[in-house]
C-alpha cells in the first residue's frame, strides 16, 4: 500500500498532468460529439467504447509515465519483430477488409473492438526511429551525409511500404512517412535529401498513375478534388455530403442534438462519427465548435513541443518531435478530407473521432511524452 501511494505521489508531482488534462478534454469533448453523431442508430455503443477506451487510456497514460523508454529501447530487435509481425497478421484470418477491398484492422474474437496495427505500431516507430537517429550522432556520423539519409530512410519507408503492401491503406502508410520525415528535419539531416526524397516520390506516383499500377479508386479520390462535379454520388459522396454539412453551421451552428444532416438517417452523411466527425462539429456548433476542437488539438500539440524543447536529451527531444508529428498531420488531413482539399485516405481526427484502439494508443503516446517530461528534472513545466 505505501508503494502505490508513493506512485501515485510521484506521479502527481512528476508527470505532465496539463498534458493528461488536455487530452481529456479533447477526447471528452470528442465523446459529446459521437453521441450525437450515432443517436440516429439509437444504440450507445459506440459511446460506451470511446468512453471505456478514454479510460483505459488514463491508465495506460499513469503506467507509461513511469516507464523509462531508454531501457524499452535497449529491446529494439524485438520490438521491430513486433512491428512486422502485428502487420503480418492483417494477411491471416484476424485481418478484415473494406469495401475498397483494403486490410487494416485485426479483429479478435475476445475483443469488443477491432485494432488497427497501424495505430499500435505508430508509438513504437517513433522510439525506435528516435533511437536510430541517436545512434548515428553518437557513433559520430555525419547525419547529412547520404549513407546516414539512407539508414534512417530505410528504416521508415521499408516499414511504410509493408504496411502499404499488406494492407493497401495509403492513409497511414503516409504518417510514417511524415513522421519519419519532420524528425529527421528536426536531427538536421540535409535539405537535399527531403527534396530527393519529394522528387522521387512524385516521380513514383506519376509513374504509377501513367502505367495504371494505381487502383482506380485511389486515382478517382485524386481526381474529384480537381473536379467535385466528378461523381458525387460515388467517389464524391464523402467529401460532398461533408462539406454540406460543415457549411451548414454556420457561426454558431444548428445546436447541439439538432444538425440536420448529422440527425438524419444512413443515407444522409458516411462516417460522421469516424472520418467526418470535425463536418459533424461544424454543424451543430459552428465555426466556433471547430475552432475550439482544432485549438484543444492545438494546445496537446504545443504541451508536447515544449516538452520536446525542454526534455533531458536529444533522444527524448526526438521522440517527442515524432509523436507531435503525428499529431499534427493526421489532424490537417483529416480536416482537410472534410473540407474537401485533400483526399479520402482514412486518417481519423485525434482525441475526436470514434476509435478504441486509436484513442488507447494516443493516450499512450501522450503518456511516453509525459515519461519524458518527469526525466527531465532540470525543466519546470508547470
Amino acid at each position: 500500500m505505501k508503494r502505490l501511494k508513493a506512485m501515485i505521489i510521484d506521479f502527481i508531482q512528476q508527470a505532465d498532468l496539463v498534458l493528461l488534462g488536455l487530452c481529456c478534454a479533447a477526447s471528452i469533448y470528442g465523446i459529446f460529439m459521437i453521441f450525437s453523431a450515432t443517436r440516429w442508430t439509437e444504440s450507445n455503443r459506440y459511446v460506451m467504447v470511446q468512453m471505456a477506451a478514454m479510460l483505459l487510456g488514463i491508465c495506460v497514460y499513469i503506467g507509461v509515465s513511469m516507464v523509462d523508454v531508454e531501457i524499452v529501447v535497449k529491446w529494439w530487435k524485438w520490438i521491430a519483430v513486433f512491428e512486422v509481425l502485428l502487420f503480418l497478421l492483417l494477411k491471416t484470418p484476424f485481418g478484415i477488409g473494406d469495401e475498397t477491398g483494403n486490410t487494416a484492422w485485426l479483429k479478435f474474437s475476445f475483443l469488443p473492438v477491432n485494432i488497427g496495427p497501424a495505430e499500435v505500431v505508430k508509438v513504437p516507430f517513433v522510439l525506435l526511429l528516435a533511437k536510430q537517429i541517436v545512434y548515428l550522432k553518437e557513433e559520430k556520423r555525419d547525419v547529412r551525409s547520404f549513407s546516414s539519409a539512407v539508414m534512417v530512410a530505410g528504416h521508415a519507408l521499408g516499414l511504410a511500404g509493408l504496411y502499404f503492401v499488406i494492407s493497401g491503406d495509403m492513409g497511414n502508410a503516409l504518417m510514417f512517412i511524415l513522421i519519419f520525415v519532420t524528425m529527421a528535419f528536426a536531427a538536421g539531416f540535409a535539405l537535399r535529401w527531403f527534396v530527393l526524397l519529394l522528387g522521387g516520390g512524385a516521380a513514383a506516383v506519376t509513374a504509377a498513375w501513367n502505367l495504371d499500377l494505381m487502383p482506380s479508386y485511389m486515382k478517382e479520390r485524386f481526381i474529384v478534388l480537381a473536379d467535385h462535379s466528378y461523381d458525387p454520388t460515388g467517389i464524391g459522396w464523402q467529401q460532398t455530403r461533408s462539406l454540406l454539412t460543415l457549411g451548414g453551421g454556420g457561426l454558431t451552428g444548428q445546436g447541439y442534438l439538432q444538425g440536420t444532416q448529422t440527425q438524419a438517417g444512413k443515407g444522409s452523411i458516411p462516417a460522421r462519427h469516424t472520418d467526418l466527425i470535425f463536418s459533424v462539429i461544424g454543424e451543430e456548433l459552428g465555426f466556433i465548435g471547430a475552432l475550439v476542437a482544432i485549438l484543444l488539438i492545438a494546445c496537446i500539440i504545443a504541451r508536447v513541443l515544449v516538452v520536446a524543447k525542454g526534455a533531458a536529451s536529444s533522444f527524448h527531444s526526438y521522440i517527442c518531435v515524432g509523436m507531435a508529428a503525428t499529431l499534427i498531420f493526421q489532424t490537417i488531413i483529416n480536416v482537410g478530407m472534410c473540407l474537401f482539399v485533400m483526399p479520402v485516405i482514412g486518417l481519423t481526427l485525434p482525441f475526436f473521432s470514434y476509435g478504441g484502439s486509436s484513442l488507447v494508443m494516443l493516450f499512450t503516446a501522450m503518456g511516453v511524452v509525459s515519461g519524458v517530461k518527469k526525466r527531465s528534472p532540470l525543466v519546470r513545466l508547470g
